[in-house]
């Protein structure tokens, strides 16, 4: 219970830092955040659980990276459901503070961050080329993490590695789709802005689990020996 606690807590953490800059600072007049702003609040949401509760549940405030943990061997099949719940409820629990805090002003909530391709991809980018990004982001994060985390790596860098490469993902690929790499971030925003969201939802579930999967049977591999 406390390992699901602490994935609820964390993810709950990376959606409001993560989510809450692009909605409420990235275009802030005269002093927003813009789109590094942003990469960099996605990194330092990672960076600061990593290091606060990583040591309680391994932090992977993300179920691609639980499915890409269990695909590499380093995690148990029997606990992915508990974990995937729990950091679904914490993005959704994150998404809806969000959302009071945003129309608190009398403002709509707009995109609301959501993930999308075609005409609701930031940059116009098309369905091939959100699923090529997704999927080649989020298996080179899971390639972060499985090598970072590894018993062979320096000790005590994990965290800095890992928010380092969220905030890279996150400055290559906002232009594209927003950035998933986590089907939790992109449920909960998607359950609040719904209609077109929730209809293109399944390409920021489908894509980064299998992406993760991959990278983790990869890593499995380039371990060996």
């Amino acid at each position: 219970m406390k390992k699901n606690l602490a994935e609820f807590i964390g993810t709950f953490w990376l959606v409001l830092g993560g989510c809450g800059s692009a909605v409420l600072a990235a275009g802030f007049p005269e002093v927003g955040i813009g789109l590094v702003g942003v990469s960099l609040a996605f990194g330092l949401t990672v960076l600061t659980i990593v290091y606060s509760l990583g040591h309680i549940s391994g932090a992977h405030l993300n179920p691609a990276v639980t499915f890409g943990l269990w695909a590499g061997g380093r995690f148990s099949g029997k606990e992915i459901l508990p974990y995937v719940i729990s950091q679904i409820l914490g993005g959704i629990t994150a998404a809806a503070v969000l959302y009071v805090i945003a129309t608190g002003n009398g403002s709509g909530i707009g995109d609301f961050a959501a993930n999308g391709y075609g005409e609701h991809s930031p940059g116009g980018y098309s369905l091939l080329a959100a699923l090529v990004t997704e999927f080649v982001m989020t298996f080179m994060f899971l390639i972060v993490i499985l090598g970072a985390t590894d018993e062979k790596a320096p000790k005590g860098f994990a965290g800095l590695a890992i928010g380092l490469a969220l905030t890279l993902i996150h400055l290559i690929s906002i232009p594209v789709t927003n950035t998933s790499v986590n089907p939790a971030r992109s449920i909960s925003q998607a359950i609040f802005v719904g209609d077109w969201a929730l209809a293109q939802l399944w390409l920021f579930v489908l894509i980064p689990i299998v992406a993760a999967m991959v990278a983790g049977a990869v890593y499995k591999y380039l371990g060996k020996g």
